[in-house]
């Protein structure tokens, strides 16, 4: 389902009010280095900024002039929906990977459904270890990371040793490119750009050999690019699992707490497999039953500052 931006905000009475604390936080001489208002996300009337990507197909993707579409913007909408708000409520903004963390700890977004991957350093406190201090709501599906390559070069490659020597397009602010840096691949060329839509025309360019990112977002640009094929025999890394990130604040915790509950009925029911399958159709039955997430996994890793089976990276 398509979603057109709206540029009128709804009322704004609860980041008012917010606003103001902040303020009367900073007057009484208790300073922090980026203060943000601590106020409620999920407020009746009130538009909600989603950050999402916008040049990925399936995940994703700005088709039209301001209207969106993707899985990620269906799993928002319909936690949206079982809290009892509007889904129209959501008003998307395009963000690179690169800006995600800092779009939220700026307060330019609300919420963050951009293929996230849910690691342990993007959840610790801001002060503590460089960590981005972000609550996710997830996951809401996993998957590995993969290869994506030309139709006509399908034989050719079969596993990673196959790409020694030859280039393949990363780009920053994703952990595919922080696993291919290991030096288990320094026989592999690494191509950077600047963002995923980048990548892929390279690719079609005949400028690289092949991207490489989750295995998701590639079954999403080969239904989208019949001259592209994913490598279906190639897996590798941490498994990444997407959660919906927004900045860690009193207020949003509670509403992390209910995107949690909201997120466990969604992916027990049909409407995940529905969104999933509608939104991403080359993904292989086999690999989408892998990419369910369990209960367990929803309550390890939501709304916690130390989730417990995070990728440390």
């Amino acid at each position: 389902m398509s979603h057109k931006v709206r540029s009128p905000r709804g009322p704004l009475s609860g980041r008012l009010l917010g606003a103001l604390a902040a303020l009367a936080f900073l007057v009484t001489g208790c300073t922090s280095p980026d203060p943000k208002p601590d106020a409620s996300i999920l407020v009746e009337g009130q538009k909600i900024r989603l950050g999402m990507k916008n040049d990925q197909p399936g995940t994703g993707f700005m088709r039209h002039a301001e209207e969106f579409e993707g899985f990620d913007l269906a799993v928002s909408r319909d936690l949206i929906g079982r809290v009892g708000l509007d889904p129209e409520a959501i008003e998307p903004q395009p963000l690179q990977s690169k800006n995600r963390a800092k779009a939220l700890q700026k307060d330019r977004v609300d919420l963050v459904a951009a293929t996230y991957s849910i690691t342990a350093q993007r959840m610790r406190p801001m002060n503590d270890d460089n960590g981005d201090g972000l609550d996710f709501v997830g996951p809401y599906v996993s998957t590995p990371q993969g290869v994506l390559i030309r139709a006509a070069d399908k034989g050719r490659y079969r596993n990673l040793t196959d790409f020694h020597g030859k280039q393949i397009c990363v780009w920053p602010g994703t952990t595919s490119m922080n696993e291919l840096k290991k030096p288990a691949y320094d026989k592999i060329g690494k191509t950077e750009a600047t963002d995923a839509g980048e990548c892929v025309k390279k690719l079609k360019e005949n400028m690289v050999d092949a991207v490489s990112t989750d295995q998701l977002i590639l079954y999403g640009f080969m239904a989208a690019e019949p001259t592209l094929a994913v490598v279906p025999t190639i897996e590798f890394g941490e498994i990444n699992q997407y959660g919906i990130a927004m900045f860690r604040t009193p207020a949003h915790r509670k509403d992390c707490l209910k995107l949690r509950d909201a997120l466990k009925k969604y992916v027990t029911g049909n409407d995940w497999d529905h969104d999933l399958e509608n939104n991403l159709p080359s993904v292989p039955v086999a690999a989408r039953n892998e990419a369910r997430p369990t209960l367990d996994d929803i309550e390890a890793m939501s709304c916690r500052e130390k989730p417990g089976n995070a990728p440390v990276g």
